[in-house]
């Protein structure tokens, strides 16, 4: 893939992640604010501590949403391949898109289910743009007398 397909994908894709860390943040104070307001309590749990679980969870994904953004971001800018710690990084944001992707289907619709597919193709292209370049094939001689007699003993 080009160099000029190639940056912008990634810096698209690092804009993204960007605004989904944002959303994913709001929504899960949104959450924790409802949970905390409505002093409901799940199998005697304490609606304080899942309030406070909840606004950690969306915290601790929303940081880990940042940093696969910016991994992508910096392949972009830079246009070299990300290395092997931050690849992983973004091969693990693509598998948690596409099960997050099954599972929004039937919990929140299709348009939901559409964005994390897009966001996922995305990550994907990124990955497969930024990989390792096909190795040109060594032009070997081709020897005219065929091959080899096999060797006596």
């Amino acid at each position: 893939m080009s160099t000029v397909v190639r940056r912008p994908v990634a810096i698209v894709a690092a804009i993204v992640l960007f605004v989904e860390a944002v959303g994913i943040v709001v929504i899960n104070g949104i959450l924790a604010t409802v949970v905390k307001n409505q002093e409901m309590s799940l199998a005697g749990l304490d609606s304080a501590a899942m309030s406070n679980g909840t606004w950690v969870m969306g915290g601790v994904f929303g940081l880990y949403l940042l940093l696969c953004g910016l991994a992508l971001l910096l392949t972009g800018i830079r246009d070299r391949a990300p290395g092997r710690i931050a690849r992983i990084v973004l091969i693990l944001c693509a598998v948690v898109h596409g099960v997050l992707g099954a599972l929004t289907v039937g919990l929140v619709g299709w348009a939901a289910f559409a964005f994390l597919m897009v966001v996922l193709g995305l990550i994907v292209l990124a990955l497969v743009a930024y990989g390792p370049e096909p190795e040109a094939e060594a032009e070997q001689p081709v020897d005219d007398a065929g091959p080899s007699a096999p060797a006596t003993v």
